[in-house]
């Protein structure tokens, strides 16, 4: 007779860890009790999911929860509120498919993150890693990750699961093995980042910059500086801070730090000295005396660079692991990305605010052209700015103005306050501006470019991720080499 060693299915969590974490009630289903992964979009949902409909301004994910059953959602959990109202209709779903165990909470994403918050008290021993700032997250992360996956076992949030929804589906991607986690921590309103810390309590904590992103919703920079020093929230004396040295705010965010501070940043390190701007192939600089050559471009990088050294070294890394994971950083798609064919494309079309916007052009301004290679800036609207809308497109246009032999284009209707301010100083013949951001605008786009670039020229693409304009990347059939 030959054995079967059968593997029993482990829940993430417990009914009663979930029931005690939400102060939820079980409504319908019976028998085992299983989720394995969590999900908040029905076409996300496979075996063994927890599904969470949110409601939002014109969806509400309940409509759903029948299409996340059928792709094999286990749990799921129900606002009170919508039972009540039609609870024959949560009913019949229950007859059918009696196993599936229905959740009801006073609401549906406060009760995501509680079970999260829930989920992460599992693992006291995860050194947790939070990362937040108005620019430079998401690739502060991925250095991060890549240096300190050399002495740890590593898991982070994917892209940029960040928000409010994002963080708390991220955490439970942790597993037993993992002995460091690394998630960013976004905002697009007030008290968001302390609902996060609140999920993760991270014992690090990096600020990459207090910029002006979310400035519409925020009102001014205190505010997100504000904000932003949540994040050391639940240090209670043994958290340690990580604040750039060089930010006008380092003085007010070492001020609301409850524990540990390392600043970072130019001089704030004697054993890592700046070799050189290799323009689109990185910074070149020394770590303890070993040359390495961060292959994402950028003074800006550079900087996220130097935030993730100086946790490495808190956590004890050496030199020679310092490097190589430096050295193992690839570029990531719309941020700082290199694409080399026929032309050079700069494709940052990702995320815009008017920080990384700035940053972006000081970089290609920085570029050493040859003779007759052209430059051109191709730039689309940055939104959530509010009140500031039009001076930030303006400040924008005028900070171009210095670049004003460069071929620049703007998409968007925000965009043409810059246009307007870079007709004051250069030849028009080298201007193009549309409004519209739709699919004949970027054919518009591409043929402009096209009717004037030559081989080997650089093409800088710079846009809120709203605007997709990759787009024109597709078009010009730049391939990636």
């Amino acid at each position: 007779m030959i054995e079967k060693n059968v593997k029993t299915k482990k829940s993430l969590l417990t009914i009663e860890e979930v029931l005690e974490a939400t102060g939820g009630i079980h409504v319908l289903g019976n028998g085992e009790f299983c989720f394995t992964t969590v999900q908040t979009d029905s076409r996300n949902v496979d075996k063994d999911c927890l599904f969470v409909p949110l409601i939002g301004e014109n969806q509400d994910g309940h409509n759903y929860v029948k299409s996340a059953i059928e792709n094999g959602a286990s749990v799921v959990f129900v606002c009170l509120k919508n039972y009540e109202k039609t609870p024959q209709y949560f009913t019949e779903i229950s007859l059918k498919n009696p196993e599936i165990f229905f959740i009801g909470v006073e609401n549906t994403l406060i009760a995501l993150q509680q079970i999260a918050e829930c989920y992460v008290s599992h693992f006291p021993n995860l050194i947790r890693i939070g990362i937040t700032g108005s620019s430079g997250k998401t690739t502060t992360k991925e250095i991060c990750a890549s240096i300190l996956k050399q002495k740890y076992s590593v898991v982070t949030n994917k892209g940029n699961l960040n928000s409010e929804t994002g963080l708390p589906l991220s955490v439970f991607e942790i597993r037993p093995e993992h002995q460091l986690g690394i998630f960013e921590m976004g905002m697009n309103r007030e008290n968001e980042i302390a609902e996060l810390s609140r999920i993760l309590k991270p014992r690090l904590a990096i600020i990459t910059n207090i910029g002006s992103a979310h400035i519409g919703k925020l009102g001014n920079r205190e505010n997100i500086a504000k904000e932003k020093a949540r994040i050391f929230d639940y240090f209670k004396g043994i958290g340690t801070a990580f604040i750039p040295k060089n930010d006008d705010f380092s003085s007010y965010l070492k001020s609301q730090v409850d524990g540990n501070v390392i600043f970072y940043g130019d001089d704030c390190d004697s054993a890592i000295r700046f070799d050189s701007d290799l323009g689109l192939e990185g910074t070149s600089f020394f770590v303890d005396d070993k040359k390495v050559i961060l292959n994402l471009p950028g003074k800006y990088n550079y900087s996220n660079a130097l935030s993730a050294i100086a946790v490495a070294k808190f956590l004890g890394l050496n030199t020679e692991q310092i490097v190589c994971g430096i050295e193992n950083v690839k570029g990531l798609f719309g941020r700082s990305e290199i694409l080399h064919g026929n032309y050079t494309i700069i494709q940052d079309c990702y995320n815009a605010n008017p920080d990384s916007m700035e940053k972006a052009i000081e970089f290609a301004s920085s570029l050493q052209l040859k003779n007759g290679q052209k430059l051109f800036i191709v730039l689309g609207d940055m939104l959530e700015l509010g009140d500031s809308e039009k001076e930030c497109h303006e400040k924008i246009g005028k900070q171009l103005s210095e670049l004003k032999d460069s071929i620049c284009l703007f998409c968007g209707k925000r965009m043409d306050a810059a246009y307007k301010e870079m007709l004051k100083v250069a030849n028009p013949e080298n201007l193009f501006a549309i409004q519209e951001n739709d699919d004949s605008a970027i054919e518009k786009i591409v043929q402009f470019i096209k009717g004037k670039i030559q081989k080997d020229d650089i093409v800088l693409i710079k846009a809120s991720r709203s605007m997709q304009l990759e787009r024109i990347t597709e078009l010009l059939e730049c391939k990636n080499v």
